[in-house]
């Protein structure tokens, strides 16, 4: 397939699922109903539920998706490592702790903002921990290697505040909020995330063609005048602005960055550059397919969309397990 009709083709089903997204809830009401009422100038309960509700959802959607595909696509191309995802560097875990300490103190009710900020303050302490541990002039296994650490140090904390938590409210609240999730969301959380999700996208956006030169092998790539520490430095402050914003608006939602990047990898010739704008379309259509199917498989449950992603995502990683045990 030819890019450019790759990228209209993820976009136009973008699209389709984002107006899918506005039209799909627990009222019944018919889709071009639900439509004019988000443009009818009225204050009846179903513009509310449209203007307040559905739509940031439906916004966050593409956000979480586009800076979970982007980022897995492009930790995948520094690693050169299909199974490869923005979790290897500890981002989800770091801005999981955050909102954990902030949920378990009681700071995340002092006002709107505080949970996501608090999330956000966890990824970046990660990112200069992670900087601080790899070094100037480390490479990437000790980047893996660093992240690794920081990943295990944060969730072991995680693990350490709900074994403590004296609140078995805020426990299940801690809970809960880790599965991830879009709903109760609101254009506050919105205009949150994306000023620090569009430093991400842009930082990530840079990393192309140094990618592309990657491909074979770092001193190739040196030699052709990719400066690695600052691709690295770049690669690391992008993932963590994007991971970082999406986990602390979502909550934790995982292999979206692991499935899209290997599913539209052949489609684009393997290379890293064209992969990325890919995977950010496709990230964005995965997540907000995620995010209306739970709103129709158990309707009154709550389902939440960390789980069906994680239902989902599993037999993929186990697939690609299975195709690459043999290969040296």
């Amino acid at each position: 397939m030819k890019y450019p009709v790759l990228i209209t083709a993820l976009s136009l089903l973008v699209a389709l699922l984002f107006a899918l997204s506005l039209v799909v809830g627990v009222i019944e009401v018919g889709p071009l109903e639900s439509l004019a009422a988000l443009v009818r100038d009225s204050d009846g309960p179903l513009s509310m539920v449209m203007r307040e509700i559905r739509l940031p959802r439906a916004f966050l959607g593409i956000m979480v998706g586009v800076s979970l595909g982007l980022s897995g696509a492009a930790m995948q191309g520094y690693l050169r490592n299909p199974l490869a995802e923005p979790g290897v560097i500890g981002i989800s875990a770091s801005a999981a702790l955050g909102a954990v300490i902030a949920l378990q103190s009681g700071f995340s009710a002092l006002f709107a903002l505080a949970l996501p900020l608090s999330a956000l303050a966890g990824a970046a302490a990660c990112v200069l921990l992670i900087l601080l541990l790899a070094g100037r002039g480390g490479g990437t296994l000790s980047l893996i290697l660093a992240g690794i650490a920081v990943s295990a140090l944060a969730s072991a904390l995680t693990a350490l505040v709900l074994n403590l938590s004296p609140n078995p409210f805020a426990a299940n609240e801690i809970v809960f909020w880790m599965m991830g999730s879009l709903a109760d969301r609101s254009f506050l959380h919105v205009w949150t995330a994306l000023p620090v999700m569009t430093v991400g996208w842009l930082l990530l956006s840079l990393t192309g063609r140094g990618l592309d030169r990657l491909t074979l092998g770092e001193e190739a790539a040196a030699s052709m005048g990719v400066n690695l520490r600052r691709l690295r430095l770049i690669l690391v402050a992008g993932v963590a602005a994007s991971v970082g914003a999406a986990t602390a608006v979502a909550g934790a939602v995982g292999f979206v960055g692991l499935v899209i990047p290997h599913i539209l990898r052949p489609l684009v010739g393997a290379r890293p550059a064209r992969l990325l704008l890919a995977s950010a379309l496709g990230g964005a259509a995965l997540v907000l397919a995620a995010d209306v199917a739970v709103r129709l498989i158990l309707p009154g449950r709550d389902l939440k969309l960390g789980v069906l992603m994680a239902l989902v995502g599993a037999p993929v990683f186990f697939h690609l397990i299975w195709r690459m045990r043999g290969q040296p």
